[in-house]
């Protein structure tokens, strides 16, 4: 599987082919948005895109531990103008059927999570509210689309996040209350994979709680894990016309099954999570910070 990354170093825009070992100089290649964004609109896979990138560009080695490098969540735009988005209720375990491929698609749940300024990269604090019911962990996998001139999408890769969000808040009231809920940052691997959507996703979670692991617990996602047809599921999103906005950028989150909260654990204020996703050799790691007042007046 082919990774690319993007990053900021003293003020440019770089991009990263593979994943970085920490204390190892790796090559980064100065690459603007708009070039890179040119990369996956005009297609050919993995290969093309790489050969575009990094063809004729000014080179820079860099280890990823550089204090003066910056992670970035992929191909978000230097705006930050860039729409988080997912879907809930998607798994098959939450249903008590199998999926009929003869019955008409009804799409499911659908939430608006944030901008793309508003994602987190690994090791950074995951912001929730002081109010904060019962947090639950969700690692998901994301597609990442990147918008054309006309407004047509164009599939660019997958990358996973930590979907945060108030599940005890949206219990008390999950007709009304869901998109409050949702009002936890979330955080994501910058590591693209230039590949089609996995169809199987395995890792482990675990919860530390001052420096000790306070529950542990095994997830699994890809499309195999779904009810729906990813090809249902975006083909449906992107019928409406406001996110086939001109170079929008669009992560598109595919969905959680149950975690720790579903288990009788209660995450707290300073809980480490870490979502190691072992099929693809990428973790995702942050702590847990409540903020903000219970009130405003």
């Amino acid at each position: 599987m082919t990774v690319l990354f993007t990053c900021a170093y003293r003020g440019r825009r770089y991009v990263g082919i593979g994943k970085p070992v920490p204390g190892v100089p790796h090559r980064l290649h100065e690459v603007p948005h708009e070039r890179l964004r040119a990369a996956f609109l005009a297609g050919g896979g993995a290969e093309a895109v790489v050969s575009a990138v990094t063809s004729g560009t000014a080179t820079v080695d860099v280890a990823v531990d550089d204090p003066e490098l910056t992670l970035l969540p992929p191909l978000l735009p230097e705006t930050g103008e860039a729409l988080l988005t997912g879907f809930m209720g998607t798994h098959r375990s939450k249903y008590d059927h199998d999926p009929d491929p003869a019955q008409e698609f009804r799409p499911p749940n659908w939430l608006i999570k944030g901008f793309g300024s508003w994602l987190r990269m690994p090791d950074q604090p995951l912001a929730a509210a002081a109010s904060t019911v019962a947090l639950l962990e969700e690692p998901e996998v994301a597609l990442v689309h990147v918008n054309d001139d006309d407004g047509t999408p164009h599939y660019a890769g997958y990358t996973f996040a930590n979907d945060l969000n108030d599940i005890g808040y949206h219990l008390q009231n999950p007709w009304g209350w869901t998109p409050y809920s949702k009002l936890c940052e979330t955080s994501m691997t910058p590591w693209l994979f230039l590949d089609e959507p996995p169809r199987t996703v395995t890792g482990r979670i675990t919860i530390e709680r001052e420096g000790a692991a306070a529950w542990k617990g095994d997830f699994s996602c890809g499309s195999d894990a779904l009810y729906h047809r990813v090809d249902d599921l975006l083909n449906h999103l992107f019928s409406y016309p406001v996110v086939r906005r001109p170079e929008l950028v669009t992560y598109v989150l595919l969905g959680a099954d149950k975690a720790s909260y579903h288990d009788g654990f209660r995450i707290a204020d300073g809980d480490r999570i870490t979502i190691d996703v072992q099929s693809h050799d990428t973790v995702l790691s942050n702590v847990i910070a409540y903020t903000g007042q219970t009130r405003v007046v």
